[in-house]
């Protein structure tokens, strides 16, 4: 009920009103060959990590330290990977994707 609220009043704001420079399409442009690729790369890196302690996990024979080793490595990947996703959305949003 309330979130229905402030998208009533988001869709009265205007941006111009409030002092909000509209960007160009050039700047979008840059932004996004810039950041989306970085997004990309910062996504598969996550992946790759992901996979990797998944393998020390599997091959760490029982040992403890090891165990706990891959275990934070994939908690970290997926925390890093959910990160990367919202910066994403964000910025799609932010950019003017959702019209």
């Amino acid at each position: 009920m309330i979130p229905y609220y402030f998208l009533q009043f988001a869709a009265l704001i205007d941006a111009n009103q409030v002092g909000i420079p509209k960007a160009t399409s050039d700047q979008k442009v840059l932004v996004q060959n810039i950041l989306y690729p970085t997004y990309f790369w910062a996504s598969a890196i996550a992946v790759i990590v992901i996979i990797a302690a998944g393998f020390f996990y599997v091959t760490s024979n029982g040992n403890p330290q090891q165990v706990t080793r891959a275990k934070n490595a994939i908690l970290g990947a997926v925390v890093g990977f959910i990160v990367v996703l919202l910066a994403f959305t964000i910025t799609f949003i932010v950019i003017g994707g959702l019209k």
